[in-house]
Order: C-alpha cells, then sequence, then structure tokens
C-alpha cells in the first residue's frame, strides 16, 4: 500500500491497476482533461469497462462526498475513529453490524 501512494506507476501491482490509478489520478484532479485516449490507455493494460466505469464513480462520489463533508461542515472523525471504522470494514464488508 505505501508503495501505491508514493508512487503508483512504479508499484508493485498488476498493470491494469497501475493504469486505472492513473486515469483516476487524471479524473481527479483535471477532468476535464480525460479523453478517449486517457481510457484506452487503461484498457490497453488490461482494464475492463467495468472497471473503468466502477473506478471513475468511487472516484466521483469520493470527490464529492469530500466536497460535501468540507461545505457544510461536518466534524471530521478522530483518527481512532477512522481506525476503528477500517478495522470493522476490513472485518465484515460494508454490511451494518446487527
Amino acid at each position: 500500500m505505501d508503495a501505491v501512494l508514493d508512487d503508483h506507476r512504479n508499484a508493485p501491482i498488476a498493470e491494469d491497476r497501475k493504469a486505472l490509478l492513473t486515469l483516476i489520478e487524471k479524473v481527479a484532479l483535471t477532468p476535464n482533461e480525460v479523453t478517449q485516449d486517457d481510457v484506452n490507455a487503461a484498457k490497453a493494460a488490461g482494464a475492463s469497462d467495468e472497471m473503468i466505469y466502477d473506478a471513475i464513480t468511487v472516484c466521483a462520489l469520493f470527490k464529492f462526498y469530500t466536497t460535501w463533508v468540507d461545505g457544510s461542515g461536518v466534524a471530521s472523525l478522530p483518527d481512532e475513529g477512522y481506525a476503528a471504522s477500517g478495522e470493522r470494514i476490513a472485518r465484515r464488508g460494508y454490511v451494518p453490524e446487527e
């Protein structure tokens, strides 16, 4: 994970994942500059249409939620809250605990 966060282009992950992250980086930073060539590069590296669609959708949703949270003044969780949430999601997925 650290290698991906440091430099996804040279991280020890599959080429299709590198291409998806490169595409998503552009979607996140300069969405108006994304072209068919960018999508084709991800496909050439092995990313399927579904992978590309899902990655762009998740990126767009996170950007929306971040903008909404920042704009509405919703307080962020303390670090311990994020850690606990991450552990719960890793253990159970996104299904609510009963």
